[in-house]
């Protein structure tokens, strides 16, 4: 009984020994694998880095940019990373990593499957999509300009300040409404004159106005035009539709909206044209036979 414990513990002993000098031999290829990594990582920045001014100076699309410089710096880290592993003798441990990655890369792909779908719906807008970075875009419920494409996300920020980040998914799945993609936005708006008032008239005055106005464009395709669009209780409602030549729909176009608004306004009130409020009905009951009113004249 001894004996047989004497023994296991000598080859225990020896086996440690061996493992221990294996170890310590070693250590140098583990040291220059270690090394190897972290001169991999600062080359395959300084790659990607290069690879993207490269790009940026035949593209002028900076998202494919980004993420082609991403995909760069991945694969090359990966490269250097598995050959690091060959050199300190972990040729076991680089196989098992890569049989591992495919192997498990069904199963992670079912659980973690919203991952993957943003994943490869971000690989798809970088190669094809419905907008480019700082165009105004509305995606669902959400309105904004483009700030980035992301390999999981989109980033927008809307017009009151706040980064939104859409599921890239989303972006594939939904309608995409792009108001910037060519330079020209449609704005409308709609003034009331009285009855009286000849609409002809106010028409012809109207449309002079609005293409008077600074920044306002007009063409065989983008033709601004006007025509009545409602009678209403104390109105005859016409309805003026312009065109806005901008790449920023934001304060640039709402600014010029708001002094095409005003100038019509003063064009209609110069001319003598009313512009009457709405008309209220009151009515009387009971034994009410009349409303007393009081006119108090200001000086």
């Amino acid at each position: 009984m001894n004996e047989n414990l004497l023994n296991t513990s000598q080859s225990l002993v020896t086996s440690l020994e061996e493992k221990w000098s294996a170890f310590v031999n070693q250590i140098p290829d583990i040291i220059l694998a270690l090394l190897i990594v972290s001169l991999g990582i600062l080359i395959s920045q300084k790659i990607a880095r290069l690879s993207s001014k490269a790009i940026s100076a035949k593209s002028d699309d900076p998202i494919m940019v980004n993420f082609l410089e991403k995909a760069i710096r991945i694969l090359l880290s990966g490269m250097f990373i598995m050959f690091a592993l060959d050199i300190a003798g972990l040729q076991g441990l680089a196989t098992a990593i890569l049989t591992a990655a495919g192997a498990s890369a069904v199963i992670i792909g079912f659980a973690f499957r919203d991952i993957g779908e943003n994943f490869i719906s971000g690989i798809i807008l970088s190669f094809n999509r419905p907008f480019n970075v700082n165009e105004t875009v509305s995606i669902g419920e959400i309105f904004g300009q483009v700030k980035n494409i992301e390999f999981r996300y989109t980033k927008l920020r809307t017009f009151d300040g706040r980064d939104v980040y859409i599921p890239n998914s989303d972006v594939i799945k939904k309608p995409v409404f792009n108001y910037t993609e060519d330079g020209f936005f449609r704005f409308d708006f709609v003034v009331g004159i009285a009855y009286e008032d000849d609409i002809k008239a106010a028409e012809k005055l109207i449309m002079e106005t609005v293409n008077k106005t600074n920044n306002v464009f007009q063409d065989e395709s983008h033709p601004n035009f006007i025509f009545t669009d409602e009678l209403s209780v104390s109105t005859v409602n016409l309805k003026v539709q312009f065109w806005v030549e901008t790449f920023e729909y934001g304060m640039e176009a709402l600014l010029i909206k708001g002094n095409v608004i005003s100038n019509v306004k003063a064009a209609l009130l110069r001319e003598g044209f009313g512009l009457p409020a709405d008309i209220s009905e009151i009515k009387l009951y009971d034994t009410q036979t009349s409303i007393p009113i009081n006119i108090k004249k200001t000086v």
